[in-house]
């Protein structure tokens, strides 16, 4: 048996042999790198890696290190190894021919809980589950025919927005010496919220009340305060992703606001399938709330109890809902302030409408194909402008190599496009607003990712086109739009993962003459 002497030293014999095991497994990692041909990278930090280089916005900071030091760059964030590319043939390369490589999503600790253990579809990794969310997303939700379907929602909503805004410039006696004032982000995020959520649940969320019941009201109040706080917590920027010790610490208590979100978007995304469920007919199987998102998949389930779980439902409404809604919202707001700070583009805009459409109705998401100078704009704002600037990041599944350069497995990559969407050797005056460049289809070939490429592109692009492009359009139809003072808008970036304007946009706006008796009939 041991003596007391004996036994002493074991604590200090373990921490030796676990200092010398770590320190090997270190050693061993270093010759292993070092006989791989790795991208170039700057100088970095013990322990920080190269986060003590990075400001905000951090695809600015990413788009400087570039400039210095080479289009595909190997950082890191702290613990996690990070491939930084603004080379369009490498970020094609890293999305098509190693397109399964890439396919992951890295599993960052702050989006655990807002993202249900990464289950829905934008956090989901490679397999089953995103498979069977992604088929139901392209096939059930965002088709062409469900989107058809879902037109008069999108058409209501615009129509139900012009018409508070035409209300409250008449009770101010808005006219062009005398105009009224507009808060352009939060109309065009009350409005994309509304749209999305009506898709989804057939409910409005803003602008319901009056004869609304008080629940209703209620439930709307807590939906939105729910939908600010997780746009707030997602848009931080989270040093626990890439400092593990300060996740285990919960400094600032991030990890606890996030796990009381979490369980009251899950209460929400829950109510909403069981309201559903509560409102089938017994002869028909359908609901008699209307058609909607959740009604569709509900009733499916009855025939495919698995594909279509309650948890598989839920995952697909908060991924619509928060993916769907500040996404298009930002686009609006970005190209209204193109818009004013070009009066030219507007007015050319408006000729347009005026032609395709006329002022004796409202637009119609029918006649977006047939205006191809507003598509041109929303595709200029999207070069400039591109709501997720770094796309959603990609994590490798296995060692692979592009531009002749190791990528070992384990890598995250973020593809810098707002570096390449400005990048003079494509485009000519690449910081100038100018929705012509795309006229008759001088931008085809050219080369723009505003929503990915692969098999992670953005399922929605289509409902997030029709949605900016009617919003857009008949903002442009219907009013007259002016700066708030002499001063061109301020186009500074804030920081978040989709590039909100650092100055939210307000406008002044009135009613077009020739557009009053349609919006008074509203």
């Amino acid at each position: 048996m041991a003596d007391a002497g004996t036994l002493s030293y074991l604590p200090l014999s373990l921490a030796t042999v676990l200092f010398v095991l770590i320190l090997l497994g270190i050693l061993r990692k270093s010759r292993r790198e070092r006989s791989l041909r790795l991208p170039p990278s700057p100088p970095s930090l013990p322990v920080i890696g190269h986060l003590h280089l990075f400001k905000k916005p951090l695809h600015r900071a990413l788009a400087n290190l570039a400039a210095a030091h080479g289009p595909v760059l190997l950082l890191r964030f702290g613990s996690r190894r990070v491939l930084h590319v603004t080379d369009p043939a490498a970020a094609e390369e890293c999305l098509t021919a190693h397109d399964v490589v890439f396919a992951n999503r890295p599993r960052l600790p702050s989006a655990r809980h807002l993202s249900n253990g990464y289950t829905t579809l934008g956090s989901s990794s490679y397999g089953a589950n995103w498979r069977n969310l992604r088929r139901i997303a392209t096939v059930e939700v965002l088709s062409a025919g469900s989107l058809l379907r879902s037109a008069a929602v999108r058409t209501d909503e615009v129509r139900l927005a012009a018409r508070r805004l035409f209300l409250e410039a008449a009770a101010h006696g808005a006219s062009e010496p005398s105009p009224a004032r507009a808060n352009v982000k939060a109309r065009a995020f009350e409005l994309a919220l509304n749209m999305v959520a009506r898709m989804i649940a057939g409910k409005r969320y803003y602008g319901g009340e009056g004869d609304v019941p008080e629940s209703e009201v209620e439930e709307a109040g807590r939906f939105r305060e729910m939908v600010r706080e997780y746009f707030a917590m997602h848009g931080a920027s989270n040093l626990q992703d890439f400092l593990p010790v300060l996740g285990v610490l919960d400094i600032g208590g991030a990890r606890r606001r996030a796990v009381r979100l979490s369980r009251k978007r899950n209460e929400w995304a829950q109510r909403l399938i069981d309201e559903h469920l509560a409102s089938l007919d017994d002869d028909e199987g359908r609901s008699r709330r209307g058609r909607t998102m959740v009604g569709d998949l509900v009733e499916m389930q009855a025939a495919d109890p698995e594909a279509y779980s309650d948890k598989v439902i839920r995952a697909l409404c908060l991924s619509i809902l928060q993916t769907g809604t500040d996404t298009s919202s930002g686009t609006i707001e970005w190209s209204m302030a193109e818009l004013l700070n070009h009066p030219d583009a507007m007015a050319k805009a408006r000729a347009e409408l005026n032609e395709v459409v006329g002022m004796g109705r409202l637009l119609e998401e029918a006649d977006l194909p047939s205006l191809p100078y507003l598509q041109c704009i929303i595709t200029e704002t999207l070069r400039l402008h591109p709501i997720a600037p770094l796309l959603a990041p990609h994590e490798s599944s296995a060692a692979c190599s592009v531009a002749g350069y190791d990528i070992p497995a384990g890598t995250m990559l973020l593809v810098n496009v707002h570096t390449m969407h400005r990048d003079a050797l494509v485009w000519e005056e690449p910081t100038r607003f100018s929705p012509e460049r795309f006229e008759g289809a001088r931008g085809e070939g050219k080369w723009m990712l505003p929503f990915g490429m692969g098999r992670r592109g953005c399922p929605g692009e289509a409902l997030g086109m029709n949605m900016v492009g009617l919003a857009l359009g008949t903002l442009v139809q219907c009013f007259e739009w002016r700066r708030v003072g002499e001063e061109e808008v301020d186009m500074a970036e804030g920081p978040g993962l989709t590039m909100p304007m650092a100055v939210p946009l307000e406008a002044l706006y009135w009613p077009r003459a020739e557009m009053t008796p349609v919006l008074r009939a509203l």
